[in-house]
């Protein structure tokens, strides 16, 4: 499905060079890598929870290369490390959330141009389009990227951020992972008629349905999307159609819904693999060049874990102290319960 048409002002990027194509192999060889590890971290006691995000790093990878981090703004859902990771944010900082160090990240939404991580389901997509209003009040000319998955379009807030987005021709880029799966429940399950990008044109939105396994292919739609809003002409849905590999969370566990062996002949061709294979067949890189990418992967997932570890704990009090601007009696008593019980005062 493609009903996006091009944009008369341009704003497509040419072809990706040898450099961007091995840079992209690199960001998605450090996703997985640290994917992986943050999993390894959670059995481990290092951090209570994660999302893990295994057959998701073209998707999210190659949307996030699209962002332009001067202008435009990011509205993530509790599953968008890779797209973290590929905007330059800080992972330490990243990370912090999950391990309950600070609600949202350690990081400075307005410097990396990442809002903070929204566990809400669906809760992202709103903010998102009143950021891209506010770009239009303000006669600016950045776009908001906001993810969430196949089952969160269930969501009523999804009906209400589109509605609200069309009517007031926000340029906001709405990125749907449909990665096969709303925790246990298969899509076909749950999404009538089999496709959330068909649902756009209800709203009259263009949208557009694309393999979120090839990363070159999820970034030049991006991109697309991106020139379309940032044109004046409103909202762009795509649906980047993946498989989620492993669990929803760490607590989750997949073999209660689905066998081994029907989730190594759903999933597909790893997303990862099929860019090395397209690097080698072309030409790009080489053995050597995929040893290294690896080779710095484990050394920054090092750097990483060896940074979560030492992050301290927050003060117990500011979960009382950034509630309200002023606080209430309720809160107060509360406040009170907690330092008796706590801290014994």
């Amino acid at each position: 499905m493609d009903t996006l048409l091009p944009v008369a002002s341009g704003g497509a990027a040419g072809p990706l060079t040898a450099d961007e194509l091995r840079e992209l192999y690199s960001l998605m060889v450090a996703v997985r890598h640290l994917d992986t590890s943050a999993i390894a971290w959670q059995r481990q006691g290092i951090i209570p929870g994660y999302a893990p995000e295994l057959g998701q790093e073209a998707a999210q990878v190659g949307s996030g290369y699209a962002v332009d981090t001067t202008r435009d703004f990011v509205f993530p859902t509790y599953r968008e490390m890779g797209v973290a990771r590929t905007m330059g944010v800080d992972m330490v900082a990243y990370m912090s959330t999950h391990k309950a160090t600070w609600h949202g990240g350690l990081y400075n939404p307005m410097e990396s141009r990442l809002a903070p991580i929204q566990a809400v389901v669906a809760g992202s997509v709103l903010h998102a389009v009143g950021w891209a209003h506010g770009q239009t009040l303000d006669s600016q000319d950045g776009v908001a990227l906001t993810y969430f998955g196949d089952g969160a379009s269930s969501q009523g807030d999804v009906h209400e951020a589109m509605n609200f987005a069309a009517v007031m021709k926000a340029p906001v880029v709405f990125f749907v992972q449909n990665n096969g799966w709303a925790i246990s429940v298969p899509t076909e399950r749950q999404v009538a008629g089999g496709s959330v990008a068909a649902r756009a044109a209800g709203y009259g939105i263009p949208a557009l349905k694309i393999d979120g396994d090839d990363v070159v292919a999820v970034l030049e739609a991006t991109r697309r999307a991106f020139a379309h809003a940032r044109s004046g002409n409103g909202p762009v849905l795509i649906e980047a159609m993946t498989y989620r590999r492993g669990p929803h969370s760490t607590s989750d566990d997949p073999g209660r819904y689905r066998s081994l062996d029907e989730e190594r002949d759903e999933s597909g061709i790893d997303p990862l693999e099929r860019l090395r294979q397209r690097l080698l067949a072309d030409g790009i890189a080489d053995e050597a060049f995929f040893a290294e990418a690896l080779a710095a992967a484990k050394a920054e997932e090092e750097q990483i874990r060896t940074g979560i570890q030492a992050l301290g704990s927050r003060p117990g009090t500011e979960m009382f102290d950034l509630v309200f601007q002023e606080t209430t009696p309720a809160l107060q008593a509360q406040a009170a319960n907690w330092r008796e019980e706590s801290e014994h005062v």
